[in-house]
Parts: structure tokens; C-alpha cells; sequence
């Protein structure tokens, strides 16, 4: 199944950045990570800092599926507010999902700091905003909850959403602790940073097979190669629901595109990130080479040809989002548009850990609208979980909850 279409900007911007090789023997080692996006890369590189042997599968080239076409705007918000999810799985449990969130920033930023990667990571604030007076109650319960809860956020009003940031809104929830980055560029520079730490990495290998038993996993390929390890890390995105029959998320179609350079950009790019109260919602980052990235538009998915078709659509959709917001800011151009599809969880919250379905067996599903930071806590859970190390934030992502 195809994860994207179009013309992702960072695959077009970037190309190839690495080539690794195809599996072509026998191997044995600790674990073997099959997925070679931000989140395998993210995982693999937690793995290898403890000295663990780590292989890396892709049927794909590195980082060419879902990260490629990534908008990368990172919070530690999920798209479940934190007064509803309180409500879900409690309020302990929902605030510290969040400060997770927080967390994951922070040690994001350290990573790309370690591994010299050049990939355009700059911290914003990240506005959560709404077009609607009907949104406003919500919007204030949300706020409070936050602000009671410790997070570092101020409730905007439309004048000043005006005057400071050139938004026009009802209101806005300003949060201090948001980011962009490049996570094609990310993760390649991760994948060489582990490599140079032992990791063996192979794209163009595609799973055929996996056998579990007492013992470990046995990863098959199509190339009739054989991996032998103690533990299999799953990082394939919704791609891994054919592996468990547990439900674990539904699919949906996203829908975004990249603008040409304009002025406006390097504003939004140097100071915000903006999303929206509205469902599904309208979001806005810019890029360092001064560009708009414009993303929402999302619907359930069908299929990856009716997907494709909606491009030129939504796009148009997007465009008028935006006017609403910048009634009198420039028309963006389109330069490259593309689709994604995505898994959502009933409560906002990935999936982390071990499921009782699979054996010998870790799993990295960073559902809904923020995966680079819920990989981010996955890396370390699961780390965690291979070392038998204690951690107690896995119960908030264990399967089935």
C-alpha cells in the first residue's frame, strides 16, 4: 500500500541523501528494527547508544515512506485536548502524556545536537487557535487545565493574535514549547550516527516471513536471507495492524502542500507553528528557505488512488483555510503537493510496547498527528523494556487499554 503520493517537498528538496545495501546473507543479532523511518531511526539510535546489536530493515529506501512526507511540526499537544483525554484515562495519567510531549522536545533537540544533524530544527511556539466564537468555551477549559497543569502556555485574544502574529482569529492558546524540522534530513543523519555506533542497516529488503519462538524471531526475507535475533521492534506505522489482530487505530487520508518562497514565511518559520480548534483541523509551519507548508484536509481513507485524486482538491481547500486566517496576508503559490495516510487512535495515544499476540516482539505506533514526538517516547520505552529496566509511562501506551 502506498504511504504517500505527489511530490513530497522533502524527498524532492533532498534526494538521496545515503544509499545502503539490500540484505544479501544470514545474520544474527539482538534485535532487528524492521522500519527505516524517523521512528526506526529514533529507536535504533537508543538502542545502539546501550550497546546493543542492532539490524535495520526497509523494504523501501531509508526514510522514503511516511517520514518523507512528514510536515515535521513538533508538539508535545495531542490531537485528543488534555481536558478530554482526562476524562479517557485520568488526569494523571492524561498530563503526564503531555509533559511526555514537553520531554520529547527537548531530547529531540539534544539528538540532532549529538548527531550534527543538519535538518533545519528550530523551536517555535505553537499556536492553537480557533476561527470560531462557538469553539471559544472549549478553548478556555483548555487553557485552564493546562495552565493548572504547569505547561507554559497564555490564552491570546484576537487583537493581539492580530497585532503580534498576523493571525486573525477568536482566540488562541499560545504554548511556548513547539518545533519544525526536516525529518527526512533527521533521520538520515540519525541512521549514520548509529551506523558509526555498529548498526547494520539494509533498504530494499522487504519481510517475507516471521517466526517466533521461546527462543527469539527468525525475520525472513524475499531475498530468502534469514535474521536470527532475540527481538523484533516494529516501526512500520499502519502498516503493522497485519501483524495483530487487535484493532488498534483507524486510517485516514492528510493532504498538504509547500508554497514558493514568499515573506511571510520566514516569520512564521522563525517564531510559530499554527493549528486550529476545528475538526478535522487546518495547520500552518514555515521552512527555512522560506516556504509555506500548509497541511489538514483529512478524511478517512478509502483507497490510495481515490486519495491521489483529491490532491488538486484539497489543495484548493487549503488555500481558502489559509485566506482565512491571512485575509490579507499574500496568496501562496503551490509548488509541490502530495497525500499521506495515517493511523488515529481513539484516545490520541500511540501504541507502545509489547502486545500478548506476538511474541519476542516490540511495537512503535506513534498514531495521530504528532508521530516524530511519540517516537521520540517509544525510543525510550522500549530501550527500557529490551534492558528490563523499569518504566512506568509504558502503561499509558500498552496495547490493549
Amino acid at each position: 500500500m502506498d504511504l504517500r503520493s505527489g511530490h513530497p517537498f522533502w524527498l524532492v528538496k533532498n534526494g538521496i541523501i545515503a544509499v545502503y545495501p539490500p540484505l544479501e546473507t544470514d545474520l544474527t543479532c539482538a534485535v532487528v528494527v524492521i522500519g527505516g523511518g524517523i521512528t526506526g531511526a529514533l529507536i535504533t539510535y537508543a538502542l545502539v547508544k546501550e550497546g546493543v546489536d542492532v539490524v535495520v530493515l526497509d523494504k523501501r529506501d531509508i526514510a522514503w515512506g511516511s517520514t518523507s512526507a512528514s510536515t515535521a511540526m513538533l508538539q508535545y499537544e495531542i490531537d485528543k485536548e488534555l481536558h478530554e483525554l482526562a476524562k479517557l484515562i485520568g488526569e494523571n495519567q492524561a498530563i503526564r502524556s503531555y509533559r511526555l510531549g514537553v520531554e520529547a522536545l527537548d531530547a529531540l533537540e539534544q539528538i540532532v545536537a549529538e548527531v550534527g544533524a543538519e535538518c533545519d530544527f528550530q523551536r517555535a511556539e505553537s499556536i492553537y487557535a480557533s476561527r470560531y466564537k462557538r469553539h471559544l468555551r472549549r478553548l478556555e477549559t483548555e487553557f485552564a487545565v493546562r495552565q493548572a497543569s504547569g505547561f507554559n502556555v497564555r490564552y491570546v485574544e484576537q487583537a493581539e493574535l492580530q497585532e503580534r502574529y498576523g493571525i486573525t482569529a477568536e482566540a488562541a492558546i499560545v504554548s511556548a514549547d513547539g518545533a519544525t524540522t526536516d525529518a527526512y534530513k533527521l533521520a538520515h543523519a540519525i541512521f549514520a550516527r548509529s551506523q558509526a555506533l555498529g548498526a547494520r542497516i539494509f533498504d530494499r529488503t522487504a519481510v517475507a516471513k516471521l517466526i517466533h519462538h521461546n527462543g527469539g524471531v527468525e525475520v525472513q526475507t524475499e531475498r530468502g536471507c534469514t535474521i536470527r535475533a532475540a527481538k523484533v521492534v516494529f516501526a512500520t506505522g499502519y502498516e503493522t495492524q497485519q501483524y495483530l489482530k487487535e484493532n488498534v487505530g483507524s486510517l485516514h487520508s492528510t493532504f498538504a502542500f509547500v508554497s514558493e518562497p514568499l515573506p511571510l514565511a520566514k516569520t512564521v518559520y522563525e517564531h510559530y507553528l499554527l493549528w486550529e480548534t476545528a475538526r478535522p483541523y487546518f495547520y500552518l509551519r514555515g521552512t527555512a528557505d522560506n516556504r509555506l507548508i500548509l497541511g489538514g484536509g483529512d478524511e478517512d481513507f478509502r483507497n490510495p488512488e481515490k486519495r491521489d485524486k483529491l490532491i488538486a482538491k484539497k489543495s484548493k481547500q487549503l488555500l481558502k483555510l489559509f485566506g482565512q486566517f491571512y485575509p490579507d496576508g499574500p496568496q501562496p503559490e503551490i509548488a509541490y503537493a502530495w497525500a499521506g495516510t495515517f493511523g488515529e487512535t481513539k484516545d490520541g495515544l500511540a501504541y507502545i510496547g509489547e502486545s500478548p499476540e506476538v511474541e519476542n516482539a516490540y511495537f512503535a505506533l506513534g498514531y495521530g498527528g504528532n508521530g516524530i514526538t511519540y517516537s521520540l517516547i517509544a525510543s525510550r520505552i522500549i530501550t527500557d523494556l529490551y534492558l528490563g529496566r523499569p518504566n512506568p509511562d509504558a502503561q499509558i501506551f500498552r496495547f490493549q487499554r
